[in-house]
């Protein structure tokens, strides 16, 4: 085959067979195929799309690109979940437990945050002592004795995706809906999981700001999924302002244990509790998700989440007693508030100002090879809807460099809007796709 011929035929709008597909991945990721080449199929495949077929075959040659994670060792149907990104979403941190004490096996492998998005890996790692690298025998072992790990993903987990994301971010197209799609997908079919949940965001602070075009990709997503014969089914879920009122990752590992504490603020909890009760129907530890919903529920309010989570951190190294006392996770020396400028009703907190913010306090990267604070990020004291008067507290930003505050600072004055009546909210969960 010829890659310059591949090319032209994506730019002029044909579609690739998957003999042709498997030659460009292949090649790519070998090494036979240059980077300037990867990148104008990338370029004109963001222009001219790709049909179903080809998104699938894309993503099972990515998928197969690497290695692929066997838990068949493992009882019971594995139930993974995948947010595409948000600000303040910490929910693996809490519907991981609830679903494991409901009896779902959890193993899983999660990414590092990269921009204004966080990671769950860089959250767990704020935990004193918390190994999110596992020998293979131990991850095994932690997942059939406690019900649940996570661990950070390997670089032998779909290594094409990583090598073809890395050109896409810096050549504008990640963008496009078929690579979107393959890149999710290809890591989480080589994962092993027998199921997969996903939390599809849209608004300011996800990648897919309209419900149109985040119902795409979950019904994309689920297709791919279904066709690889996992159990799929998604959730729509809104990320116009942040999730909860910690961003950050100490301070979200912080409100993830006062939900689990069954203190935590309205919007996580709810959507927390709905995330884990699908968990629990597709695990087979429920006959309908409504049953789940209560499951999960009940394990929140009798605490069992929690205890479960104590499990999962001890399992892994991580000090158990952060549980119980929330000032053994770290938080930066230096503080800044952020106050309302006037009387009034905080009309919007825009997602992703607020996420750059904490990326400025030092708690995200801009490259990934950036290290992070973990004891930065912000605390909200206000959401949107709330009657706010001039002076009042909106947010305190903690960051070790003043620097940094001051940066931080400034931007996250621009995310709040305040207007004169209470603003219509739009709904936490807006469809699911079963």
């Amino acid at each position: 085959m010829n890659t310059v011929e591949l090319i032209t035929k994506k730019r002029d709008g044909g579609e690739l067979s998957r003999e042709e597909i498997r030659y460009l991945v292949k090649g790519f990721t070998e090494g036979s195929i240059p980077d300037y080449q990867m990148s104008a199929f990338l370029m004109a495949v963001y222009f001219q799309g790709m049909s179903r077929e080809e998104t699938v075959w894309l993503t099972q040659e990515m998928k197969v690109s690497g290695d692929m994670a066997d838990l068949s060792r493992i009882p019971g149907l594995k139930i993974d979940k995948h947010s595409t990104g948000g600000v303040g979403d910490k929910t693996t941190l809490i519907i991981g437990p609830l679903a494991a004490a409901c009896g779902v096996p959890v193993a899983k492998m999660s990414g590092r945050g990269l921009g204004f998005t966080g990671g769950t890996v860089d959250k767990l790692e704020a935990i004193p002592g918390f190994k999110t690298s596992l020998p293979e025998e131990e991850f095994f072992a932690q997942v059939e004795g406690c019900g649940i790990s996570v661990i950070g993903q390997t670089a032998h987990i779909a290594p094409a995706d990583k090598k073809i994301y890395a050109l896409r971010d810096v050549t504008a197209t990640v963008e496009n809906l078929s690579l979107i799609t393959s890149s999710i997908m290809s890591k989480k079919l080589a994962s092993g999981s027998d199921g997969i949940l996903l939390d599809v965001k849209c608004g300011s602070g996800a990648f897919m700001k309209s419900e149109e075009d985040a119902r795409a990709l979950a019904e994309m997503m689920v297709d791919i999924g279904r066709a690889d014969g996992k159990k799929m089914m998604a959730m729509i879920t809104d990320m116009s302002q942040p999730l909860g009122n910690a961003v950050g990752n100490a301070l979200e590992v912080r409100e993830a244990i006062e939900v689990l504490r069954g203190q935590g603020p309205a919007d996580i909890t709810e959507l927390s509790v709905e995330l884990a009760g699908r968990m629990v129907f597709m695990g087979g530890c429920a006959s309908s998700p409504e049953e789940g919903i209560a499951k999960a529920g009940a394990a929140l309010e009798s605490g069992a989440g929690l205890a479960k989570f104590r499990e999962f951190v001890s399992g892994q190294g991580g000090d158990p007693a952060v549980a119980d006392d929330l000032s053994l996770l770290p938080l930066s020396g230096l503080s800044r508030t952020v106050t309302a400028s006037r009387d009034g009703f905080i009309a919007g907190i825009d997602a992703m100002t607020i996420g750059l913010a904490s990326q400025h306090t030092g708690a995200g990267r801009q490259t990934k090879e950036d290290s992070i604070d973990h004891g930065a990020g912000i605390l909200l004291h206000h959401k949107c809807g709330d009657q706010i008067r001039a002076g009042e507290a909106l947010m305190t930003l903690y960051s070790d460099k003043a620097d940094k505050l001051d940066l931080a600072a400034a931007e996250a004055e621009k995310a709040v809007q305040i207007g004169d009546e209470a603003p219509a909210l739009p709904p936490l969960i807006h469809a699911v796709i079963e």
